[in-house]
């Protein structure tokens, strides 16, 4: 496992983007460079950037990929956060195989090196910015695949700033399934005293009651109260199933940890809203119709939609407009866009500010409309 780990350059890796990506996320085509297994249910893929590419795949700790392929004949997109740090000089992702899970099965079962995926450009809010003079603590808490986002994250807090310390508390069902174990282990003697990794196991007995189980709020008190001051701590880093996610949010907030210093990302999509209730909650006739328009890149699309089929991200690409889109679920944040003219409803937001959404910014995997004309820009 030592191959992860090439000398800290002197100057940051033309993989790392200082800044938030320019323009609007787009697929290429790209070479799987290597298929490492990870763990029984989990692979790792690594990409060939071609240089004319370089550019466009600059990316922050955190970031995701958007991944697109056709699997028997049907156009499957799935997001995966980047696991590498930007200074290693490669573009890597992690993917859990899920019961069902059709990209994930594939990715895990039949995808093999030299083969081509589409791949959208990095995207992503849950991210990390180094400042080599700050001195700082930062937590991490995550649970099964959600350790890829933050392993990036840790890498790079302990590769760009080198007095801070970073406690990364990792839920998993045993140690078999541990995701990047031995990558952990080899950092933590790599960069002695700091970086703490306390694994919690929810059907495997390590001998204490505090790493059995589930992360959750007991344990984040628990952790609180033993590890770390909360009011001392530069940021927390969660990822993970939403119940957990919310939980040590709420818990964070009791330590008084101001909002702002707690990101979360959630690796899997909360189901989708229901029309109706919307339809009910605006007072909005069954059988309406709302004239929208969708602009994007400069070119205006023009269509119909009832107010009670679907979203205004799905009435928009069957109308032909090919907007950006990956998880469908109010997570990723790529298919964000501003409402110029009238008014949408959103089902749910879990990657929006709030004031973003004061300034007419919606998900539109999630809008419905409540007027009957909409204009939304994509480019706003």
């Amino acid at each position: 496992m030592l191959r992860f780990f090439k000398k800290t350059p002197t100057a940051p890796s033309d993989l790392y983007q200082r800044n938030a990506p320019k323009g609007r996320a787009v697929f290429n085509s790209l070479i799987v460079k290597e298929v490492r297994r990870e763990t029984e249910d989990c692979v790792s893929l690594s990409f060939e950037l071609p240089e004319r590419l370089r550019e466009d795949y600059r990316f922050l700790p955190g970031q995701y990929l958007t991944l697109k392929n056709r699997i028997e004949g049907e156009e499957i997109r799935r997001s995966y956060s980047i696991c590498s740090s930007p200074f290693e000089g490669e573009l890597r992702v992690a993917v859990k195989e899920v019961e069902r899970g059709r990209f994930s099965t594939y990715a895990n079962r039949e995808l093999r090196a030299g083969e081509r995926l589409d791949v959208m450009t990095p995207e992503g809010r849950f991210t990390f910015q180094p400042q080599e003079q700050r001195e700082a603590v930062y937590v991490g808490f995550a649970a099964g695949s959600g350790i890829t986002p933050i392993l990036s994250i840790l890498k790079t807090v302990l590769e760009r700033e080198p007095r801070s310390r970073f406690l990364l508390f990792y839920g998993n069902r045993k140690s078999a399934s541990i995701i990047f174990k031995n990558e952990l282990d080899d950092l933590k003697d790599r960069y002695l005293g700091r970086l703490e990794v306390h694994h919690v196991l929810s059907r495997e007995d390590q001998g204490s009651d505090a790493l059995k189980g589930r992360i959750d709020e007991v344990k984040c008190r628990l952790f609180a109260d033993r590890f770390f001051t909360a009011a001392q701590v530069e940021s927390y880093y969660l990822c993970g199933p939403e119940d957990m996610t919310q939980q040590l949010r709420s818990v964070l907030s009791e330590l008084g940890v101001p909002k702002e210093r707690v990101l979360y990302e959630l690796f899997t999509a909360a189901q989708t809203g229901d029309p109706a209730k919307i339809l009910k909650q605006a007072n909005v006739p069954a059988g309406r119709n709302a004239a929208i328009t969708v602009i994007l890149d400069g070119e205006e699309t023009h269509f119909d939609m009832d107010f009670n089929r679907g979203s205004v991200l799905d009435a928009a690409l069957d109308a032909g407009a090919d907007v950006p889109f990956a998880c469908k679920g109010a997570v990723c944040c790529t298919c964000r866009a501003k409402v110029l003219e009238g008014e949408v409803e959103m089902d749910m937001n879990y990657a929006l500010e709030d004031d973003e959404v004061e300034e007419g910014c919606v998900l539109t995997c999630q809008s419905h409309p409540r007027t009957d004309r909409v204009v939304i820009s994509y480019d706003a």
